[in-house]
């Protein structure tokens, strides 16, 4: 269906003039075809066009609104009408390639068809995100990127509150959960991707999910954390600390080892250079932190950090892990801080036997391990990072050399350095409708975005724009709502069996 003609512009601001029956749609993916390629182009701009002055423009609004009058110069088809900007995205000859050329002057505007989009093949682990959309009509196109490549070279959710990125992230992992070539640790402070209640990620028939929480349910496991898993260098970026404060934990470690934390709750010895307020401030920090107290000369354990329990809690769930699966850790009793530390001692390890695996060189064997954090900039942020690194910011510059990446969700990306951002090489954009943030976004995408400010503004909840170093063009998507895409997964793959069965 021809939707409009080539009238104007220049490469990249293509000015299309709309055909008065049709409509097109901000961010619509549009074709124009040459004599031996098609152009696929994308509409970032929607504005008025008119052969009338715009003195005589408003006469006429004057009598029509004033006067109660329909009067017009001559056919209003022909001399007004509305125009489009289209910015070049693929050229399509027999493969595809990035757009280096114009359509041709006055050369037809379709809109898109499934055939145009050939080359859009499913890669080699697939990581699927969503549908194809043009404007705001769902295409029949899955949109799927290549799984290992997207999860070690991280990804970024960037997302106003209310524009789906829980259900993004539901759809990702039951997509993923049912494939050897990735795993992945989830910090839920929310408790909402396991599914106590409702329709979950408890429901996959793989059954490749290991749940912790401190209350769980039936056939769960209860997260307790020995103490002497935690090291000083697991509180980087938990809690902030002085130089004397970070000297004396140190010294407490190098002493005592693993019962270090133990040693400092006791009052036992540590150096006669440590000044007592320095080590009451610990004390008192670390007694939060880990929500335990002395009581009668003994450390009594109040939470999920136990003196006694817990032991391979941390190696358990690395080992999970590792074997490809989904570990969802219940996080919403727990301070942001303690959220953190668990998130730390799990990454750590999780680094430490990465480096060591392509030491030996056996990391090629291992699935890709991603570990999301909601609200990222509490261990991504500039005023985080200014204290110094933590594992965190270690794995967004270093983990893609381990086959190790973060799924960073959050509502204000601004708040991320913008090193750290362009290191997220893939972005998946759901509506953000701050200025400040949208800015931050587009200076550090894969593509050029500088034109979809309004398009990125514009997007309802579950649309967004996927911009990946493993894309051929920011992608626009429809990301389908969780409980249908379950329903629909298990009808196809029921009707792949019952298929196989036939033959």
């Amino acid at each position: 269906m021809i939707l409009g003609q080539v009238i104007s512009g220049k490469f990249g601001e293509i000015c299309i003039r709309q055909k008065s029956d049709q409509n097109i749609e901000l961010g619509e993916l549009l074709v124009a075809e040459n004599e031996n390629a098609k152009i696929l182009l994308q509409v970032y701009d929607l504005l008025y066009g008119s052969q009338i002055s715009q003195q005589n423009l408003e006469l006429i609004s004057g009598l029509n609104l004033e006067e109660n009058s329909d009067f017009q110069f001559m056919d209003p088809k022909l001399r007004n009408y509305k125009l489009a900007m289209l910015k070049n995205l693929i050229t399509i000859k027999k493969d595809a390639s990035t757009s280096k050329i114009l359509p041709d002057f006055f050369s037809h505007v379709r809109e898109i068809k499934k055939e145009d989009l050939s080359f859009l093949a499913e890669p080699q682990n697939p990581l699927f995100i969503g549908n194809l959309r043009s404007g705001s009509k769902l295409l029949d196109v899955p949109i799927s990127l290549a799984g290992k490549e997207v999860l070690s070279h991280h990804i970024l959710i960037p997302a106003t509150t209310g524009k789906g990125k829980s259900n993004l992230l539901r759809v990702i992992l039951w997509s993923c959960m049912d494939k050897d070539y990735c795993g992945f640790l989830v910090l839920d402070p929310h408790d909402e991707y396991y599914g106590r209640n409702d329709l979950g990620l408890k429901d996959h028939p793989s059954k490749k999910l290991s749940y912790y929480s401190n209350n769980p349910p039936p056939g769960c496991n209860t997260l307790k954390i020995n103490l002497k898993c935690v090291e000083p260098e697991h509180l980087r970026g938990v809690l902030s600390w002085t130089d004397a404060q970070r000297d004396a934990l140190a010294l407490c470690y190098k002493k005592y080892g693993d019962k270090w934390i133990e040693a400092f709750m006791l009052d036992h010895t540590i150096s006669e250079n440590i000044h007592e307020s320095t080590i009451g401030v610990i004390k008192r920090r670390l007694s939060n932190l880990l929500d335990i107290r002395v009581v009668d000369g003994d450390l009594v354990s109040k939470g999920i950090f136990d003196r006694i329990a817990g032991e391979t809690t941390v190696n358990d769930i690395v080992q999970q892990i590792e074997q490809a699966k989904t570990v969802i850790i219940d996080t919403s009793s727990f301070s942001d801080s303690a959220e953190i530390l668990i998130g730390s001692l799990i990454a750590t390890k999780i680094l430490d036997k990465h480096k060591y695996y392509l030491k030996t060189g056996k990391l090629k064997q291992r699935p890709v391990i991603s570990i999301v954090i909601e609200e990222a900039p509490r261990v991504l942020g500039k005023e985080v990072l200014e204290a110094g690194p933590n594992i965190f910011s270690t794995i967004a510059r270093e983990g893609r050399k381990f086959q190790i990446g973060l799924c960073a969700i959050t509502q204000l990306p601004s708040l991320i350095p913008r090193t750290i951002l362009a290191n997220m090489n893939t972005k998946i954009i759901l509506g953000i409708e701050m200025a400040p943030e949208r800015s931050s976004i587009i200076e550090s995408a894969s593509q050029d975005l500088s034109q979809d400010s309004r398009a990125i503004a514009s997007l309802d909840k579950g649309e967004a724009i996927v911009t990946s170093n493993f894309a051929r063009f920011a992608t626009p998507i429809k990301i389908p709502f969780f409980p249908d895409f379950v329903k629909n997964t298990k009808i196809e793959k029921k009707v792949k069996t019952e298929f196989t069965g036939m033959v």
